[in-house]
């Protein structure tokens, strides 16, 4: 396994940014060129490990979070203005992943902690905040429709989406990471099918991930990059209708 740990954690989100690009590009330039798009599934399961990562490393897990969560508003905010839609971006999936992972993180540090006296009904209570949220989770984005009317808000990739940084961030280890991956991405393509099935390519540059950072500091790179390019592509969209 060591022989393959090549990349790091600046390379991999170099590629997600890049097939990402490439992506966008294809819905919104080449009318839905489909392999930009095949090309593009690499991105996201390479952001959800890399947020399962933040969630679990980070120093400061409310500015992680205001973050993702800010910088996910104001995007919603402009399409919200521009396509007058509700759709909640993959920015706003995100920030409802890192909430879940806190919580699920949360409860293994307190079941780590307690007592062995304290018994097992104690860890079972302790693990029913981060499942009752999920479950809630699975509720809102619609995967369960219990709410009247059949309402619930839409997510880019869907509840399953959300929830594979939280299977990921449960690892300990980076064999058990990449298998939990493998799990959440199955899921994803079985709720989303068609060519999503073709994330699960990216499980190929995760295998190489060396567990560092890199020699650059690239934290604030795609906070900088996403609405940039998002803003650039579509008004590119916008000059070629006309």
């Amino acid at each position: 396994m060591e022989k393959i740990n090549k990349l790091s954690a600046n390379a991999l989100k170099i590629i997600a940014l890049v097939t990402m690009t490439v992506d966008h590009a294809g819905l919104l330039l080449m009318h839905n060129y489909m392999p930009f798009r095949i090309l593009g599934r690499l991105a996201f399961p390479i952001f959800a490990y890399m947020i399962a990562e933040g969630c679990r490393y980070t120093k400061n897990k409310r500015n992680y979070f205001l973050r993702i969560f800010l910088l996910g508003l104001l995007c919603q905010a402009v399409y919200y203005i521009t396509e007058r839609s509700v759709y909640q971006g993959i920015l706003m999936t995100f920030s409802v992943s890192i909430l879940l992972s806190y919580a699920v993180l949360w409860a293994e540090k307190r079941i780590r902690e307690s007592r062995e006296a304290a018994g097992h009904i104690n860890k079972i209570m302790l693990c029913l905040l981060p499942v009752g949220l999920i479950l809630l989770t699975a509720v809102i984005s619609g995967e369960l429709r219990l709410l009247p009317g059949g309402w619930y808000v839409s997510f880019d990739y869907g509840f399953y989406g959300i929830l594979l940084p939280v299977l990921i961030v449960l690892g300990r280890d980076k064999k058990q990471r990449l298998l939990l991956a493998a799990a959440g991405m199955t899921l994803t393509a079985f709720s989303l099918g068609d060519i999503q099935w073709y994330s699960l390519v990216a499980l190929i540059p995760l295998a190489c991930y060396n567990g560092q950072r890199g020699k650059w500091n690239m934290k604030y790179l795609f906070y900088i990059y996403y609405p940039l390019h998002m803003a650039l592509i579509y008004g590119l969209s916008m000059l070629i209708k006309q």
